[in-house]
């Protein structure tokens, strides 16, 4: 009989790895507590896999050869914990998808800047006529990619959760952009997460790169505790690399030969701010690394669209404009928004706090925010925080709301920016909805 692939959530994740599970063999049930998508139902139909919604029977759970979760499902959730406690393999979509395909992979994890350095790589490649697919945390799944289309390569963003049920995945390039505090209520401590995110040099060996930022102090300390074996490669905003990327004369110097220095100029770059300065470093770092030319780099850089809801202009209204920074949920995320604004900014923040320490941004805020309207269900520690910092903190419970009140109280020449540094969930479906709900509302004025 052929084996069982169980599959826990059916979104982008899990209907392609019920199309890839298929085609590779395996007796394929999907499992979703929620209700599944009418296409995901049609996919997973399509291929000759079974499903369930609405609940998880436990007794085909624990059927399981094989088990792939959704990476938002934590090890102590039911089912998974009890098939943790039967033995049972229990993969990522990531791990699974790759035992299946010889691609060159190239992986980028990271608190932050991981969307939009994963972005910048797929782009730089796609414009270099390269065959390649773009997946993981981004895009469609990696697994369908894999079963449907074949590409010679791959540019994966990965979470800490999906790095965390990954165990043979070696990637021929691994990028980590920065380690900041995050999703502690799942790992519970910055050890922990830094493990997490250090799984992405796993299973590398010298034949591989792996590329990090120097000036990033947990970074450094993760790497002293957990030594790459791959051939190391730095990207500074402060310090000239040894092999890597650093800043001078306003261009991009890089060195990946230790004998050859290429500058790549910047000055008609499409995204602005330190943050996309680094990743633009990283990006271009594993761009010299499989031999795309300096001109091809420097020209993709230069027509770059940055991604939904990261720093993305969507209007203006009587002089005033609004900036959708939705995707940024940490503290960390919404320090180099505010940090890449060179005009007055009225601050939408708030959501569900993620244990946020708000120290950090009060010097930005003292300089550039004129005041702060709170989207979300709780606010009082961002009215703690920073009530000795503006002028005014007003509480809003909608998208609609909040663009109201900041259209009614900035100026001419003020920036609006929706950067929360928190999760979407107590008043959307998630931090995309956020912001498409944001922009709906610009939209409307």
């Amino acid at each position: 009989m052929k084996p069982l692939l169980v599959i826990l959530g059916a979104g982008e994740s899990g209907a392609g790895t019920a199309v890839l599970g298929t085609a590779q063999g395996f007796r394929v049930w999907v499992s979703d507590k929620g209700q599944i998508a009418d296409r995901y139902k049609r996919e997973i139909e399509a291929c000759g896999a079974e499903w369930e919604e609405g609940q998880h029977s436990m007794d085909k759970v624990l059927a399981a050869d094989v088990l792939v979760k959704s990476p938002g499902i934590p090890d102590t959730a039911a089912p998974v914990a009890a098939a943790i406690q039967k033995g049972i393999a229990i993969l990522s979509e990531i791990e699974f998808a790759a035992r299946y395909t010889d691609a060159l992979l190239i992986g980028i994890t990271g608190t932050n800047g991981k969307t939009t350095t994963t972005s910048l790589i797929y782009h730089i490649l796609k414009q270099a006529e390269w065959n390649v697919g773009l997946g993981g945390n981004i895009g469609q799944s990696f697994a369908r990619q894999v079963a449907q289309e074949q590409h010679d390569a791959y540019v994966l963003e990965l979470s800490s959760f999906q790095l965390d049920n990954c165990y043979d995945l070696r990637l021929d390039i691994a990028v980590l952009t920065n380690i900041t505090p995050d999703h502690l209520e799942r790992y519970g401590s910055m050890p922990a997460y830094r493990a997490s995110k250090m799984r992405i040099t796993q299973n590398q060996g010298p034949e591989q790169a792996f590329i990090y930022c120097a000036d990033d102090a947990e970074t450094r300390l993760a790497l002293s505790e957990y030594p790459p074996k791959a051939k190391t490669y730095s990207f500074s905003l402060q310090n000239q690399a040894r092999l890597g990327a650093w800043i001078a004369d306003g261009c991009i110097q890089l060195n990946t030969d230790n004998k050859h220095t290429t500058q790549i100029d910047m000055k008609d770059f499409t995204i602005r701010g330190q943050h996309n300065q680094n990743n633009s470093m990283a990006a271009a770092i594993v761009s010299q690394l499989v031999d795309v030319r300096k001109d091809s780099i420097r020209e993709s850089l230069s027509h770059f669209e940055n991604i939904e809801h990261r720093l993305e202009p969507c209007g203006k209204f009587k002089g005033i404009e609004f900036i959708n920074d939705s995707k940024a949920t940490n503290v960390n995320s919404a320090w180099y928004a505010l940090e890449s604004m060179d005009k007055p900014v009225i601050w939408i923040a708030g959501g569900v706090d993620k244990g946020n320490n708000y120290e950090d941004l009060k010097p930005l805020v003292r300089q550039k925010v004129k005041m702060i309207i709170c989207l979300g269900m709780e606010n009082i520690k961002i009215h703690h925080a920073f009530q000795s910092d503006v002028d005014m903190i007003i509480n809003t419970m909608s998208a609609k709301e909040a663009v109201h009140v900041a259209s009614r109280l900035a100026s001419s020449g003020d920036a609006v920016l929706l950067s929360p540094a928190c999760a979407s969930f107590d008043l959307f479906d998630n931090y995309e909805d956020r912001g498409r709900q944001f922009k709906e509302a610009v939209r409307n004025l």
